[in-house]
């Protein structure tokens, strides 16, 4: 395991900008990013490469439920002991079908993200495992029925708008999601594990020539199949106020809301869900009092809202599919 940064630092304003750009897009060259945040090539690459060798950024991949009808995509809401949160948590994140995994507000309640393979397999999570956990008081689950793909061009404010689309050119003109072929699985494994693997390492896994790999991927990205990810402590960011919202919106304004909300640098993740609230949406900020300017100035123009519960982040134990290194206790 790589030696990993303490948790309460900061990278300098370099290593800022390009662990942004990376949140951004996780597998632009070293020569996009150099021209993007006005660098060096040499010094990007060395810059970066540090931060990948030692654990400050982790590159993967995660399935667009979208366009896998098997998967079921489901938020839930656990209440626990606080003596007994933090094994819940690692239980779950060593769960291979949890995407994220937090710790909520006062320590007694956890918040996951499951991409679940079948309803086999959440019957078994919400009528067998769930039941059988002692230490789990209650729960509730919510189902994903959208999840709006404009927050995931997140880079904690630190890019223009410029910066972004110089970067995201697969944003500027998606696809439609190419028909399946049969080396799709192998390659979307293989970006799990190492999101910036060369075409040749793809190819090499894939059985095919890194021409093919390079085409075949771009199909996926431009089509929504797959998105690639960058996971780092956002404290290093210097973010230190995140929070999940739980709205309910009126169901005739939920798409223009949902899409509205996506598109602000402060939110990192939107999905619409089923439950007593319609809409999830993470929200990561510089301190307190920036998050409370959100939930003013912000969420409280739209009149279409009309309930919020806000649910800060404690600590994360697992992001993007990828358990943190070394979390912080709860």
């Amino acid at each position: 395991m790589p030696n990993v940064r303490q948790q309460d630092s900061e990278l300098d304003e370099t290593d800022r900008r390009i662990a942004a750009a990376l949140l951004a897009s996780p597998r632009a060259s070293w020569r996009t990013l150099a021209r993007c945040l006005d660098l060096s090539e040499r010094t990007v690459l060395r810059r970066a490469t540090r931060l990948y060798a030692d654990g400050t950024l982790r590159a993967t991949a995660v399935r667009n439920p979208a366009c896998f009808p098997e998967l079921i995509t489901m938020a839930l809401r656990i209440r626990c002991r606080p003596n007994r949160i933090r094994t819940v948590a690692d239980a779950l994140a060593r769960r291979p079908d949890t995407i994220w995994v937090d710790i909520l507000g006062g320590g007694d309640e956890i918040s996951t993200v499951l991409q679940l393979n079948g309803p086999e397999a959440r019957n078994n999570l919400l009528l067998r495992d769930l039941p059988a956990t002692p230490a789990a008081d209650s729960w509730t689950a919510h189902s994903l029925l959208r999840v709006i793909p404009a927050s995931f061009v997140w880079s904690a404010g630190l890019l223009s708008r410029e910066d972004l689309a110089t970067l995201r050119p697969d944003q500027i003109a998606p696809t439609p999601p190419p028909p399946p072929l049969g080396i799709d699985e192998t390659l979307i494994t293989a970006l799990t594990a190492n999101g910036r693997a060369t075409y040749t390492e793809l190819a090499h896994r894939a059985g095919t020539t890194a021409l093919t790999a390079r085409r075949r991927l771009d199909a996926l990205v431009r089509g929504r199949v797959v998105r690639l990810a960058t996971e780092v402590d956002l404290a290093m960011l210097g973010v230190r106020a995140e929070a999940l919202l739980w709205l309910a919106v009126r169901p005739d304004a939920l798409d223009t809301t949902a899409q509205a909300l996506s598109r602000d640098p402060r939110v990192r993740f939107t999905a619409a869900t089923t439950g007593t609230t319609n809409l999830l949406i993470a929200v990561a900020t510089t301190d307190l009092g920036a998050l409370y300017h959100f939930l003013t100035d912000t969420v409280g123009a739209f009149d279409q809202i009309t309930a919020m519960e806000t649910t800060p982040l404690l600590t994360t134990v697992k992001r993007t599919g990828l358990i943190r290194n070394s979390p912080p206790p709860a």
